[in-house]
């Protein structure tokens, strides 16, 4: 499976990823053509080879008649619509653009239809958008992931006058998406290179595991004293062996708080979504016995895991980390005991035959209904599913 990641050090921006895809093999020439097509006044990419803190890189910039047009979501899809981009980069750009569309509609309380693009609606903007689609297609890869995201910090300029960073639109198209802190007085992260994330990502977290094949180095407008302004693309295949994701890992550890508290506060982790949660038995300070807290989240969770675990322990901090996950691919899937059906679950890896796992609940339930030992149900089960030897199911299913 061919994969790509995305480094975002210094965040992320449309000329960002525009150089990014460029340095890494996509054609130049490929994405001028779907922009001229776009019928835009005079709309030129250039593209050069910079330095940003002492790294090359490359940076693409947009060259065009000054404009002044304030463009609704209907006339940037009308235009794309009527381009000769391919149907694939036309739906891709016209996503980014809903993606940026709904984020506007709502910091603004108005409609998406009735929403003013203004800084993305000009004329580089649409050039950024439909030329990172462009891009992105070209390349051909199955999967996106992404290094947690910095935004930066202070104020930017906008149409609407001076905002703290993130800006409100950028803000709202982060939800869910793991930050990186940031100490640099800049916008590191723009509202359409956020769209592309919002729209493109499949995961955050860490380098996956793969065979780097190729990396680009896209490069924003400023060169930092601290860092370089570079967003690195890497591309190659992926190496796992079984299906992968990435997880927020989030733990505390806790000296003063009884059992019942923590069994409490388990079961509401639960409620918020914890894909696992677990103790561990820890030594303390002055000898005093104590517990670790684990939890494993989605990105989209961590923020509800986190509010749950300071209101319901105390504790003072919390430790979180983004994680690789590699699990079986699985589905449902039931056997029929001699005392009825019992449901479970199928795990297996691609070209492999599957095991079988029955639920706790269903064989309690049928235990308890005919009387009968909950291990022999168990046994009953592992014997239909024997029995039965079912097919390895596709990859994906």
């Amino acid at each position: 499976m061919k994969i790509a990641y995305l480094d975002c050090l210094s965040g992320i921006s449309g000329d960002m990823t525009l150089g990014a895809l460029v340095d890494a093999g996509v054609d130049l020439g490929a994405i001028q053509a779907a922009i001229d097509s776009l019928k835009l006044p005079t709309c030129k990419l250039v593209c050069n080879e910079v330095k940003r803190k002492g790294f090359r890189a490359s940076k693409v910039t947009v060259e065009h008649e000054p404009e002044h047009a304030h463009r609704h979501l209907h006339h940037i899809t009308d235009m794309i619509d009527a381009s000769a981009m391919t149907a694939r980069q036309k739906d891709l750009a016209k996503r980014i653009f809903t993606k940026l569309g709904e984020a506007e509609a709502k910091v603004h309380g108005t409609t998406i239809r009735k929403v003013h693009f203004h800084e993305v609606g000009a004329v580089d903007s649409i050039a950024d958008i439909c030329g990172a689609a462009v891009g992105w297609d070209l390349l051909g890869v199955d999967r996106i992931y992404c290094s947690p995201v910095p935004t930066g910090r202070g104020f930017v300029q906008i149409e609407h006058g001076r905002c703290s960073v993130p800006a409100p639109a950028t803000a709202e198209l982060l939800q869910g998406v793991p930050l990186a802190a940031s100490h640099v007085d800049a916008e590191l992260t723009t509202p359409t290179g956020a769209a592309i994330l919002a729209t493109l990502v499949d995961g955050y977290g860490p380098l996956p595991s793969m065979k780097i094949e190729r990396i680009g180095y896209g490069s924003g407008d400023k060169d930092f004293t601290s860092h370089p302004n570079i967003l690195r693309l890497f591309l190659g295949e992926s190496t796992a062996t079984a299906a992968s994701d990435q997880v927020w890992v989030v733990e505390t550890n806790l000296d003063d708080v009884s059992g019942e508290i923590i069994g409490y506060c388990t079961t509401k982790l639960w409620e918020k979504g914890a894909l696992d949660v677990y103790t561990t038995a820890i030594q303390m300070k002055k000898n005093r016995p104590g517990t670790t807290l684990t939890v494993l989240c989605q990105a989209a969770d961590l923020e509800r895991i986190e509010k749950t675990l300071f209101r319901e322990t105390g504790t003072l901090g919390v430790r979180r980390w983004p994680a690789s996950r590699h699990k079986l691919e699985r589905k449902e899937h039931a056997v029929e005991t001699p005392w009825g059906s019992v449901a479970g679950k199928l795990g297996w890896i691609a070209g492999q035959e599957p095991s079988f796992s029955p639920e706790f609940e269903a064989c309690r339930v049928v235990a308890e209904k005919h009387g009968v030992p909950l291990k022999d149900v168990y046994e009953a089960a592992h014997r239909a599913f024997d029995a039965a030897k079912t097919p390895p199911p596709s990859t994906g299913q």
